[in-house]
C-alpha cells in the first residue's frame, strides 16, 4: 500500500537532489508501485513570512503518515527541517532520513556528507539510509512502509 509521504530537505540547495528522489516514481508503472505518494506542493513556499511557512508545513502534513527527511550537507541546522521533524513526530508520522549528498547536482558534483539531523535534535532510532550506497530507486518504497510500522508501534 502506498502511503502518503512529506519530504523534508534544504531547499535552496538540495533541491536537484531533492527532485532526483521525489521524481524517482516516475519510471515506475505507477505512484502505488513506487511504494509512496508525495504530499507537498513545495515549489509554491518560497519566500513568505516565518508564520505563513509553518502554517503551510502544518497544512501539507495533513494526511501524510511518513516524514522523509533527505539529508545533504547543511540539512540538520536548517530551522524549518528542524521544524518539520518535530511536527511529524508529534503528529505520530513514521520518520528516516536518506543521504542524498552522493547524488550529483545539476553541475554533476556531490558534496561532503551532513549531519544527521535527527540526532542533533536529540530523536533516537530513526532509521537512515544512503540514496546510492543502499539502491533508494530500489528501496524507497520498504523503507518508507517500515518507517510507518515503526511509529504504529511508538503510538500504540
Amino acid at each position: 500500500m502506498a502511503r502518503r509521504v512529506f519530504f523534508s530537505f534544504h531547499y535552496e540547495r538540495d533541491i536537484w537532489r531533492a527532485s532526483q528522489v521525489r521524481n524517482s516514481w516516475v519510471t515506475k508503472p505507477d505512484r502505488e508501485a513506487a511504494g509512496f505518494w508525495d504530499a507537498a506542493a513545495w515549489e509554491e513556499v518560497k519566500r513568505k513570512g516565518d508564520e505563513a511557512i509553518r502554517a503551510w508545513i502544518r497544512e501539507q502534513l495533513k494526511g501524510t503518515t511518513v516524514t522523509v527527511v533527505l539529508i545533504g550537507t547543511e540539512t540538520s541546522e536548517r530551522e524549518y527541517v528542524q521544524y518539520e521533524i518535530d511536527q511529524s513526530w508529534n503528529k505520530g508520522n513514521g520518520l528516516i532520513g536518506v543521504y542524498i549528498h552522493n547524488l550529483k547536482d545539476k553541475n554533476g558534483h556531490t558534496e561532503p556528507k551532513g549531519e544527521d539531523p535527527f540526532t542533533a535534535l536529540g530523536y533516537k532510532n530513526i532509521r537512515t539510509y544512503d540514496w546510492v550506497r543502499d539502491n533508494g530507486y530500489e528501496n524507497l518504497g520498504d523503507w518508507v512502509e517500515a518507517a510507518y510500522w515503526r511509529a504504529q508501534s511508538r503510538n500504540s
